[in-house]
């Protein structure tokens, strides 16, 4: 990749986490940024992740910028895109990182620059939001999808898909109205479906709040995502509100159906449901985030107790066999294990299995 000098308009979770990890995977590229907050410019002045703060939107230094990444909420981009709209250089590109891409390709198509936009959407974030929690791995093994507009230089739109490339993302290229209407489906619908049944739990625990006492595993995993920024799913849901209305209008369609079906006692609905949804649920794959690398992990059922995930580690390392990632599990709902064990290969995973078998470990493959 040619050297570049990279500007981001935004420094939070996202814009942040994209800095540091073009920073680790090329120290040489020049990155300029500016925010509101100081304090996160500054922060991120001293580690190292940029090179230069900029003291206002249109500061004349963005037209040395080859990229410049648009890292706002989209209610702001449009002011941002008619702010740095002169001061692009010849041949540089703006792309953005919203999770709802429409409105924005309609304000940039209605600003004329179809020509020097490339929509992005990097599919990773976490409940925790700020520059001081962005991360130089974040996107790693992540769909980082990418909407170029009908005018899109095709040197452009490698340009940014190198970038996320170059971050260890994996680029995919979608039409932007296709992007709302699947994100709608897989990420805004789950959103408010957790949110809607943590509120529904709520206000029908009675007072000593038994139903919050009482909720295990299975319902923290599914409603985990109810924690995430109020102000940022008012954002999405009034970006992409049409999507949205149509898939949550098929969704309270089919429990309608399923209310029907326990009302007149249907036998073998509810199994094929599950055995439906079963089904193609395990056909997802289970590796990091957007990874298409095989998953190569066990859990073992351990004690409660000090030094028991020591132990374990001990008796791997000392085998030579090398660990990817140690994950635990805090409920017993569904699962026999507690400790999930990650491995780089089938061979080491294979190889770790039999060792902590014959170490009397009861497994869950």
């Amino acid at each position: 990749m040619e050297q570049l000098t990279i500007g981001f308009i935004g420094l939070g979770l996202i814009g942040g986490s994209i800095a540091r990890s073009i920073k680790r995977a090329d120290k040489n590229v020049r990155i300029m940024a500016y925010m509101r907050t100081r304090t996160s410019l500054e922060a991120a002045l001293r580690d190292g992740t940029i090179d230069r703060i900029l003291d206002r939107a249109d500061d004349p230094a963005l037209s040395e910028c080859d990229i410049i990444y648009l890292c706002t909420p989209v209610e702001y981009i449009a002011s941002y895109l008619e702010t740095i709209r002169p001061l692009l250089k010849e041949g540089a590109v703006i792309s953005d990182v919203g999770s709802t891409k429409t409105e924005v390709h309609r304000t940039v198509s209605r600003l004329g620059m179809e020509a020097c936009f490339v929509g992005g959407h990097p599919m990773a974030g976490s409940e925790k939001t700020g520059y001081e929690h962005s991360n130089d791995h974040l996107l790693e093994n992540a769909y980082y999808v990418i909407t170029p507009t009908s005018n899109s230089p095709k040197a452009l739109v490698d340009r940014i898909e190198s970038v996320a490339n170059m971050i260890g993302a994996i680029p995919i290229i979608l039409d932007y109205q296709h992007h709302d209407e699947i994100v709608a489906t897989i990420s805004h619908l789950p959103h408010i479906i957790a949110a809607s049944l943590v509120n529904l739990v709520r206000e029908r625990d009675d007072k000593e709040q038994n139903m919050k006492n009482l909720a295990a595993g299975g319902f923290k995993d599914i409603t985990r995502i109810a924690s995430s920024s109020p102000i940022v799913w008012e954002q999405i849901a009034m970006t992409n509100t049409d999507n949205i209305v149509k898939v949550l209008e098929a969704y309270i369609a089919s429990l309608n159906t399923t209310v029907d079906k326990l009302k007149s006692h249907t036998e073998g609905y509810i199994e094929r449901m599950f055995t439906k949804s079963r089904e193609y649920r395990s056909s997802f794959t289970n590796s990091k985030k957007g990874s298409l690398d095989p998953d190569y992990s066990f859990s073992v059922d351990v004690r409660d107790e000090l030094g028991a995930i020591a132990v374990i580690s001990s008796i791997l390392a000392t085998a030579g066999i090398n660990i990817r990632n140690i994950g635990i599990n805090n409920s017993r709902d569904y699962e026999d294990g507690t400790m999930q064990i990650s491995f780089y290969d089938k061979d080491s995973m294979d190889a770790a299995i039999e060792l902590l078998l014959s170490f009397n470990y009861k497994l869950s493959l």
